[in-house]
């Protein structure tokens, strides 16, 4: 008879993989979290009631029209194109070697959004960072 008391191994319990398990729930749940949907913000735009216009615009101003449609205009010409590339290297022919020159966006009410935004894209492209975008006062005909 063997009396004498036997060894006991102590039980090792290997944390590894429960620690990446948790951590790529972790990532999981981070990742397919919905946050605050942006379109259902209520934002209150501002109005051009306060605004001054100027009595002329300095001569020096390159007029970027943007019609209902989307079509670009550069004061009476027509940008074939509807890129900001295109539209980038129509602002550069317009400036005529001036490095600098505000811009004034004038976007028909009906303009889709992103027409506007490829506008600013290619004046911000070309370095112009004065930009201005035209209004009419509440009740004033355009």
């Amino acid at each position: 008879m063997n009396l004498r008391p036997q060894r006991k191994t102590p039980i090792d319990i290997n944390l590894t993989p429960l620690i990446d398990v948790v951590f790529l729930l972790l990532i999981f749940f981070m990742v397919s979290t919905s946050f605050k949907d942006e379109a259902r913000l209520r934002v209150q735009l501002p109005e051009a009631e306060g605004v001054a216009a100027p009595a002329e615009e300095p001569p020096e101003t390159l007029t970027i029209v943007i019609d209902a449609e989307g079509v670009f205009f550069i004061g009476e010409r027509r940008v074939l194109g509807a890129d900001a590339a295109t539209l980038g290297r129509a602002i550069a022919a317009a400036l005529a070697g001036r490095d600098s020159a505000p811009v004034l966006i004038q976007a028909d009410a009906r303009t889709p959004h992103q027409a506007v935004m490829t506008a600013l894209d290619a004046t911000a492209r070309q370095g112009l960072n004065q930009v201005a975008f035209a209004a009419t006062r509440n009740g004033e005909a355009p």
